[in-house]
């Protein structure tokens, strides 16, 4: 844990308020749900929360058995990070930042999918160019977007079509009907 330098008071509500540069670099919103955890030492550490993170071993196993099926690699998301990948290397995926632009497809709550001879990328994560999206379905809970079904475009991998797309879909509904559960 590091220290900001940026001190806050609790008002008479017991509120206190996040600085919005904090906000801004942790992608926290109006209305993201925060998870309070508390140790011996009498911190209070603030955590998003993650719903579909709390999938995780489902999530996985769901990412192995879509990318057997489709020859492609999958990676789960939430609205922030990879939870769960299959069929690309796990250390290159596991818990990093989704890029803006896949942020901007879950926001929509629109399928993209990336069609021959396109031009345009989906880059998956921030900063990192070498894995493309070739389909990627937001998962939709209770009408909110809470993450992604993606599957990841490859040069050794063909292209994504009909199929790839409702597999994607089919995994993003029933992760998101998990969740209503």
């Amino acid at each position: 844990m590091k220290a900001t330098g940026i001190v806050r008071r609790i008002d008479d509500l017991g509120r206190v308020v996040i600085p919005k540069e904090i906000r801004r670099t942790m992608r926290i919103r109006e209305g993201d749900p925060l998870e309070i955890f508390t140790n011996r030492e009498g911190e209070v550490i603030f955590k998003k929360y993650s719903p579909i993170g709390e999938l995780g071993e489902f999530a996985s196993h769901y990412a192995e058995t879509l990318s057997k099926t489709s020859g492609h690699p999958v990676c789960i998301t939430d609205k922030d990070s990879i939870v769960a990948i299959y069929g690309a290397p796990k250390k290159e995926f596991m818990e990093k930042r989704i890029s803006s632009e896949l942020e901007k497809i879950m926001d929509e709550k629109s399928t993209f999918i990336m069609k021959m001879g396109d031009t345009k990328t989906m880059p998956v994560m921030e900063g990192a160019d070498k894995y493309v999206a070739g389909v990627v379905a937001p998962i939709i809970s209770e009408g909110s977007a809470i993450g992604s079904v993606i599957m990841v475009k490859g040069e050794e991998h063909g292209n994504m079509g009909e199929v790839e797309t409702k597999l994607a879909q089919s995994a993003a509904g029933v992760l998101g009907k998990q969740m209503e559960e």
